[in-house]
């Protein structure tokens, strides 16, 4: 439960809670369709944002490299 809480950034009392409810609400813990799809879209959105900040680092690496040069 505490390497869950870390992962969460959230308290154990907080853990907690969700789990109660989550007993109470029933189901067997698995997700329907649209709770993948919920968690599939922000994964997608964090590798599309990966992949600009990496294009966005090489680009300023290639002007930090111009600047010097001009510089000279």
């Amino acid at each position: 439960m505490a390497e869950v809480v870390r992962d969460l950034g959230v308290s154990e009392g907080t853990l907690g809670s969700w789990v109660v409810r989550a007993r109470k609400a029933g189901g067997d813990g698995t997700l329907e369709e649209s709770g993948r799809d919920e968690l599939r879209r922000p994964r997608q959105k964090n590798a599309e944002l990966l992949k600009d900040n990496a294009q966005l680092v090489m680009e300023r690496d290639v002007l930090k490299r111009c600047m010097v040069l001009w510089v000279k």
